[in-house]
């Protein structure tokens, strides 16, 4: 059974993981709406693995004998100076998606709840990717400066990024290995 303590924490995650996927289909837009289609898909893919991430917590949450709380999902921002400002939002919020994933560990450690000390190194070491992966545009982006040269090929490059739908199947919704439909 999970605690109370953990299962609050956990829930608050879940939220949490909703407000990511929907901050970065905001940026999507924004970057739509600027003919950057690479960034924008480059976000909608950060979308998609930030509600897979709400789930595996979800589903965690109510294998564990606790509930899954759903709240009310504050709007996130909609506009961005430029495509830096809007990558280094998404780099800082990042850092804070890492410091309340860490909290949860931490508090799973106080509680003695190996099982879920377990179960969120796996976010930790997702974490590493995410924020590396946002830095590394933020870095490119600081490079690149006012060269729309620069921007339209690094537009290129995030427009490759595509969905891992293995991804399902560690969150159990399917997809390759899980048994259910992708």
């Amino acid at each position: 059974m999970l605690k109370k303590r953990l299962e609050k924490a956990i829930n608050d995650q879940v939220n949490f993981e909703i407000y990511s996927s929907y901050l970065y289909l905001s940026m999507s837009s924004w970057f739509t709406s600027k003919n950057l289609v690479g960034f924008a898909t480059w976000m909608r893919v950060q979308a998609q693995e930030e509600l897979i991430h709400a789930m595996k917590f979800f589903n965690y949450v109510n294998e564990r004998g606790g509930r899954a709380i759903l709240t009310q999902i504050k709007g996130p921002d909609t506009e961005w100076k430029s495509p830096l400002e809007a990558f280094e939002d998404a780099y800082k919020h990042e850092l804070v998606v890492s410091s309340k994933i860490c909290n949860i560990a931490d508090i799973a450690l106080e509680e003695k709840e190996h099982m879920t000390h377990n179960m969120i190194q796996w976010f930790i070491n997702e974490q590493v990717e995410e924020e590396a992966s946002a830095k590394g545009v933020v870095d490119k982006l600081k490079l690149i400066k006012d060269n729309p040269g620069g921007l339209f090929m690094l537009d290129t490059e995030l427009g490759q990024r595509v969905f891992n739908s293995a991804l399902l199947a560690v969150a159990g919704l399917g997809g390759p290995g899980a048994g259910g439909a992708p």
